[in-house]
């Protein structure tokens, strides 16, 4: 019989993450709705208070099936037209 351990080295991520903006004052704000129950309250409420505390401009949002991921399209608009994207899930 042979036991795995859990443990050692996993390697490192296919995927990272974009790097942080360090100011988001001016920039606009894209919503990506996923249309789960409630989820679009959640991102309009967060929206509204980073509108409010540090600038962002609400500039577009989009919405995909929470079953798919996002078009092509959904992604090329949002890449192409803000720099901050906002997404959620909810229920």
């Amino acid at each position: 019989m042979e036991i795995y351990a859990p443990t050692g080295n996993t390697g490192e991520p296919q995927n990272s993450l974009a790097s942080p903006i360090p100011v988001l004052n001016g920039l606009s704000l894209g919503i990506l709705d996923n249309t789960k129950p409630n989820a679009r309250v959640l991102l309009d409420r967060l929206a509204d208070r980073l509108v409010e505390r540090v600038g962002l401009t609400l500039a577009l949002a989009e919405t995909k099936n929470a079953a798919l991921a996002a078009s092509d399209q959904v992604l090329e608009s949002l890449s192409k037209e803000v720099q901050v994207v906002l997404t959620a899930s909810a229920d």
